[in-house]
């Protein structure tokens, strides 16, 4: 299977954060305009400050520089992932069990693409929703966006 350009940028980006002591929660970098935005989620055992989204973005930005992997000129974006945090994988979704989430499917299931609901359980590459008290099942690939709803 072929990696997509976000992935292999996943990569190469990961152990940089991790080495400078953060965890890295994920990225996106949706091709469009002259100009590519590489946005990075980092997160911290307390959440992260600026500051420290600033020294990532200074650390990562002169590495992707070096390696010259992104063709162009590109803007890096470095934040938390946020209260209403956007998921990259099914496996940083196994402590939100029982909390509300939000799904865009790439196609639809019935007649809609996105769900809300309480996410009821993660097995491999499959979540499991309670949308209005019916079950259902998606597989991780057929998922084009997932994210936390936050209850205030």
């Amino acid at each position: 299977m072929r990696q997509t350009f976000e992935e292999m940028l996943s990569d190469i980006i990961r152990p940089e954060v991790e080495n400078l002591g953060y965890q890295f929660w994920g990225l996106s970098s949706p091709a469009s305009g002259k100009k590519r935005v590489v946005r990075i989620y980092i997160d911290g055992p307390d959440g992260v400050h600026i500051d420290q989204c600033a020294h990532v973005s200074r650390q990562v930005g002169l590495m992707l520089e070096v390696e010259d992997v992104i063709p162009g000129a590109f803007t890096l974006e470095v934040s938390s992932p946020g209260l209403e945090r956007p998921f990259f994988s099914p496996d940083q979704m196994i402590n939100y069990i029982g909390k509300e989430i939000q799904v865009t499917l790439f196609e639809a299931h019935g007649d809609r693409r996105k769900f809300k609901g309480t996410l009821a359980g993660v097995k491999d590459k499959t979540i499991t929703m309670n949308v209005d008290d019916e079950i259902l099942d998606f597989i991780w690939i057929s998922i084009k966006k997932a994210k936390l709803i936050h209850k205030f």
